[in-house]
């Protein structure tokens, strides 16, 4: 089950533009970072069940936070929410372990759609 979650935007806008696409009918926690090496350190303290990353952010992009979350942690749960759509990207992200890479600006049903896949992965996951 998704308790946690973890949210890495350098906008705090897109922030709390993704919360409000996570449906409320659960009351999860959520812990944001405002950029790629924050997100590492949010990740090893706190835990998350599911992390929502960006890739285009200052300190640290997403596709190399997302590779040092996966090496901490190989069963990591990251869904990539970004703007860059390109196929390299996307691939770049998939390769790096995301779970799937949902289009900015996000709408509730993808949100919904890529919580749903989060949640039936880890309850897959020992």
């Amino acid at each position: 089950m998704i308790r946690k979650i973890l949210i890495v935007d350098d906008s705090p806008i897109s922030r709390k533009i993704l919360k409000s696409c996570i449906p409320k009918d659960r009351e999860y926690e959520f812990v944001e970072a405002g950029d790629g090496l924050a997100a590492v350190e949010s990740y090893k303290k706190q835990q998350p069940d599911v992390t929502f990353m960006d890739l285009t952010m200052p300190v640290m992009d997403g596709i190399t936070s997302l590779a040092e979350i996966r090496k901490y942690d190989a069963a990591a749960v990251v869904i990539v929410l970004t703007a860059d759509i390109q196929t390299k990207s996307i691939d770049k992200a998939l390769n790096a372990g995301a779970l799937l890479v949902v289009k900015k600006p996000p709408t509730r049903e993808r949100i919904q759609d890529a919580l749903s896949k989060a949640e039936s992965v880890r309850r897959k996951t020992p």
